[in-house]
């Protein structure tokens, strides 16, 4: 938190930009009110980077079009029956809102838009006293009817208004506190706190897109651990990702065992960590990070206490998978995140006898084909899922997949690693056995592929002797 008077100097020059300072004489000179508001105004407190300008003012969605459009370079009102304008201004987007006065509908929880008539009582309907922050334009007048500098100087979440009522009136703001909590490092305060966990079946009246979209923003923050933790202390993830507190396994006394759910959140910690400092990834990743933190949801349904104190979890990875495929679909992700973040956790343990006995080529090559396109992802969980505190096991592991991934790297330079595919095709297989299109050819291009990944590039004449060969031993 940088000190009042230097938050209000950054404020400044972020008012002295061409963008600001053109919206803020336009604005005035038609005769309306125009504020900086929410986020920019509090990353102005915590030195944080202002990525994102966003403005309120009492001039309505068709009076901000026709200011804004003489200034700039292009505009958009796809927001617009929420009072929303979206301009590029002085070459950065900006979005500017009416003032708003929400009202909700007590069964669907959806916000109906009513505009409001001032700024304060736009402030006091937003979600937190630390996003309720504006700066008045071009006068340089903060405005903080909430409270919003002393709960950002005492790194607190707070509701503007009583948290029953703020949760109650949008339940969805509950998954955002765990959000900014993990965003921004603040605690959630008790009253609040205490909302959350007496309100939390009401976040079954909120749509699985909207709690989806919290849900990535958590896990897309720097640390999410903090944030997850809320989620299942207050009660929430119980109701929108079960599986997650599931994983917190009662330890029999005589059968003692890693804490799944700490593990859990441990592998989250160091996958962000390996997606960062391995660099080959666009980060944040939200397929590393789900996966990362569902890769152990098979374990609770496959937990065993078997004599001489040893807890098994045979085949939780590809139950797991599944209930990773099942929880996905029902927060409506996309096919490519469900289908990226299943695999992984279904390949998550393939890896693990390795360090016991070295793979052939074949297992090698047939860990690349398997990964496909998620290997790199597949290597940040595998590396991460070491958690244990024996470093000398730990090294082992680690020694053991830099190996692995050396070998990876030397076969993909000498066999086209990534494209593993028979040296004859389908058109191939049809000419030299006068056969038509149809499972025969699969069937025959499966065979190939399998003498591929067993023995490497053997070339286009051995592998016709090779197709022929099974096709002899096929009629017979």
């Amino acid at each position: 938190m940088q000190s009042v008077a230097a938050a209000l100097d950054r404020l400044g020059e972020l008012a002295s930009s061409p963008t600001v300072s053109k919206l803020a004489t336009a604005f005035e000179r038609a005769g309306h009110e125009l504020a900086l508001v929410g986020g920019p105004v509090r990353d102005a407190f915590l030195g944080r980077p202002v990525n994102d300008l966003d403005f309120t003012t009492d001039a309505t969605p068709d009076e901000i079009l026709a200011i804004v459009k003489p200034i700039a370079e292009a505009h958009w009102d796809i927001g617009r029956a929420f009072g929303t304008i979206g301009a590029k201004v002085a070459g950065e987007t900006v979005e500017i809102t009416t003032y708003r006065a929400d009202s909700y509908d007590g069964d669907s929880r959806k916000p109906e838009v009513v505009f409001g008539s001032s700024l304060d009582g736009d402030l006091g309907r937003r979600d937190f006293t630390v996003n309720a922050l504006a700066l008045r334009l071009p006068k340089l007048e903060l405005v903080d009817p909430t409270g919003g500098v002393e709960d950002l100087l005492a790194k607190t979440l707070r509701t503007p208004a009583a948290p029953e009522r703020s949760f109650g009136d949008d339940p969805l703001r509950m998954l955002r506190a765990a959000r900014f909590s993990a965003q921004l490092g603040f605690e959630v305060e008790a009253g609040t706190l205490a909302a959350m966990s007496a309100l939390a079946p009401e976040i079954d009246r909120i749509s699985a897109e909207r709690v989806r979209g919290e849900l990535s923003k958590l896990l897309l923050t720097s640390s999410p651990r903090g944030g997850i933790r809320l989620l299942v202390e207050s009660g929430l993830a119980e109701r929108v990702l079960p599986e997650v507190p599931a994983l917190r396994l009662e330890v029999d006394e005589h059968h003692h065992h890693k804490d799944v759910y700490e593990h859990s959140l441990t592998v989250l910690d160091q996958a962000i960590d390996y997606e960062l400092s391995r660099g080959n990834l666009d980060s944040p990743d939200l397929v590393v990070r789900l996966a990362a933190l569902l890769h152990d949801i098979g374990k609770p349904g496959t937990r065993r206490l078997e004599s001489g104190g040893v807890v098994s979890f045979h085949h939780h990875d590809v139950v797991g998978a599944k209930l990773a495929r099942k929880r996905l679909r029902a927060l409506r992700f996309d096919n490519d995140t469900i289908a990226a973040v299943s695999r992984l956790i279904e390949l998550h343990l393939r890896f693990f006898g390795y360090a016991d006995a070295a793979w052939t080529d074949s297992a090698v090559r047939r860990y690349v084909r398997d990964a496909g396109d998620q290997l790199e992802r597949l290597h940040i969980l595998t590396r991460a899922d070491v958690t244990t505190r024996n470093r000398r096991k730990a090294d082992r592991l680690g020694f053991a997949y830099d190996d692995l991934e050396e070998r990876i790297a030397v076969l993909a330079e000498e066999e086209e690693l990534a494209a593993v595919r028979p040296e004859l095709d389908g058109a191939d297989i049809m000419r030299l056995l006068d056969i038509r299109p149809g499972p025969l050819v699969g069937e025959a291009y499966r065979h190939l592929l399998e003498v591929r990944l067993d023995e490497g590039p053997i070339g286009p004449d051995a592998a016709e002797q090779r197709l022929r060969a099974w096709w002899a031993s096929r009629e017979a």
